[in-house]
């Protein structure tokens, strides 16, 4: 039996205070807590030791897509700040990834630490079968692309890949078990998909076999976040 999935919080915010301030009000009930692009541009490495500072982990987004020895040197760095998990793009090929993975590997081992999670993005979750064409010529569905990056993914030693829920099944009955599945664009019954173009319920996404679910705008924009929390966990039991 599969164990009930976990949350991740987005801090899709614009500074360290609404940052900490809502990793305050949300730690007693979540674990996770993603750092993106956005906040880690405008805030830089210092905010994630104070997140962790909480009792929380870390889930740093930054989707690195470079040359594999300039991947392997940010997943480096990234080790070093002490992160749970983190993400590359998968669309970078099959060096890059097992560059990434063999340089997490050697960094926690000089350290001692526990190794990161390394999760790889397929297709972002705000994309279609049309963006895809114009911008890859990628003549097929969505989710044949996304199992083929997911399987990609697994042979380069990476531990799971980010695919949105309507991937999430076929994904699991090619990977395994064991392939870790984070599955973004997660939308509590009733709540606006926004920008998000492949969207599913907590429930939907927990049928679908994913590990961990990103949860952004329906907690930090709701008017009592903890509540938003304490309503996805209540549909997840």
């Amino acid at each position: 039996m599969r164990m009930k999935p976990q949350i991740i919080a987005a801090l899709d915010v614009e500074s360290r205070v609404e940052a900490l301030k809502l990793v305050s009000t949300l730690r007693e009930k979540i674990d996770y807590f993603k750092v993106g692009s956005r906040l880690f541009t405008a805030e830089g490495p210092g905010l994630i030791e104070e997140i962790q500072e909480a009792g929380v982990s870390v889930f740093l987004d930054l989707k690195f897509h470079d040359i594999p020895a300039t991947v392997a040197g940010a997943v480096r760095a990234a080790c070093g700040l002490g992160v749970r998990m983190l993400t590359l793009h998968t669309a970078g090929g099959v060096e890059m990834m097992k560059a990434a993975a063999q340089s997490a590997r050697e960094a926690s081992s000089r350290s001692g630490r526990q190794r990161p999670l390394l999760v790889g993005v397929t297709v972002l979750t705000s994309m279609s079968r049309e963006d895809l064409s114009d911008i890859s010529l990628y003549p097929g569905e969505v989710d044949e692309l996304v199992t083929r990056r997911a399987r990609r993914a697994r042979e380069a030693g990476l531990d799971g890949v980010v695919a949105s829920v309507r991937e999430a099944a076929r994904i699991r009955s090619e990977c395994g078990d064991g392939f870790v599945l984070v599955t973004p664009g997660i939308r509590p019954a009733g709540a606006a998909a926004g920008d998000q173009k492949r969207t599913a319920t907590p429930a939907e996404a927990a049928r679908a076999g994913a590990d961990y679910l990103v949860i952004g705008r329906p907690l930090y924009q709701a008017a009592s976040p903890a509540e938003a929390a304490e309503a996805v966990l209540r549909e997840l039991e």
